[in-house]
């Protein structure tokens, strides 16, 4: 397979995953702000810190210290601003060109509904929606990224591009998982003041963000608190978002595209870091108390962009 090909499934995989974290997390961040008893900006900051836009949005609200305040800007900063890279709109019209470039792999019936979610999200009908039904604007986008990924996994040959189209969806993930995690993490023990029950309602948002709240409960039937919930997402291994299950299924679809034993053929390096970072998560049995989480959340990113470099210039063709 050419490299051009697993580049445009590589980023597909993952522009469809940042869609639907994106909203996800917007969703849920809505709930918590009129819920939770915190000041705004403690709800929508870290928000725009996960996306990566802190500097975009401090110079788009032109230095005005309320629009850290203001949840409306921010929504719709990170959900229909077509200047903004991470923003939902964006994260789509991305997702389309991958799929369009590489339509002689792409299944009809996934480039279909990409395209269709594509349509709707440029369309007057989205943006009223957005305005007037938010969350069913959210619900919508999830729904849509959601369904294509089961159709490319459905109605794809699980050859090489589609692997490389999952390993960018499982990548993504792990970023998105450890970004989410960590920024929440340290705003949440960093809160003075706390009081149990708004306490619990942040870690079952931060669950609920990641789709995680019944699974951890199913799990966990005691209470909800902070070491509980950073060793779910971390290391539970048969959730599908948590850090190991992600950056393992990461390593086995290298692994399919590039075996380990096959020595001559180039990715080795980004496979075998991957596969240590594998071991790093699964080998570790001690209590993710105090600093430890940031800073085995801060390694976790700071590898998975590693990887992605690595991986860019041994398989994908990047310079």
């Amino acid at each position: 397979m050419i490299s051009r090909v697993a580049d445009h499934g590589f980023w597909l995989g993952r522009y469809v995953e940042r869609t639907e974290s994106t909203a996800r997390l917007l969703a849920t961040t809505r709930s918590l702000a009129l819920d939770a008893e915190l000041e705004p900006a403690a709800c929508w900051r870290p928000v725009v810190v996960v996306a990566g836009e802190e500097q975009n949005y401090a110079t788009h609200a032109g230095g005005d210290l309320a629009a850290w305040d203001d949840g409306d800007r921010v929504e719709a900063f990170l959900a229909i601003d077509a200047e903004v890279p991470a923003s939902i709109v964006r994260s789509i019209g991305a997702a389309r060109w991958n799929a369009r470039s590489i339509r002689e792999v792409v299944s009809l019936e996934a480039w279909e509904s990409l395209n269709e979610l594509y349509l709707w999200a440029g369309s007057d009908a989205a943006r009223t929606e957005f305005a007037e039904r938010r969350y069913g604007f959210y619900r919508r986008v999830r729904e849509a990224t959601q369904l294509v990924l089961g159709l490319m996994r459905s109605t794809m040959l699980h050859d090489e591009p589609l692997d490389f189209i999952w390993l960018g969806v499982m990548l993504e993930r792990v970023s998105q998982t450890a970004r989410i995690l960590d920024v929440q993490h340290h705003a949440y023990t960093s809160l003075t003041n706390r009081h149990e029950v708004v306490e619990t309602s942040l870690w079952i948002s931060l669950l609920r963000s990641l789709s995680g709240f019944e699974p951890f409960m199913k799990q966990h039937r005691n209470k909800v608190d902070a070491l509980a919930v950073a060793d779910f997402l971390i290391r539970e291994e048969r959730f599908p978002r948590a850090i190991a299950y992600c950056v393992h299924a990461a390593y086995q679809r290298l692994a399919a595209i590039r075996p380990p034993e096959a020595v001559d053929l180039p990715g080795g390096v980004t496979l075998a870091r991957l596969r240590a970072l594998d071991d790093l998560i699964t080998a570790r049995t001690d209590e993710l108390r105090g600093n430890a989480v940031h800073e085995l959340l801060t390694l976790v990113v700071d590898e998975t962009h590693a990887i992605c470099e690595s991986l860019g210039k041994e398989l994908l063709g990047h310079a």
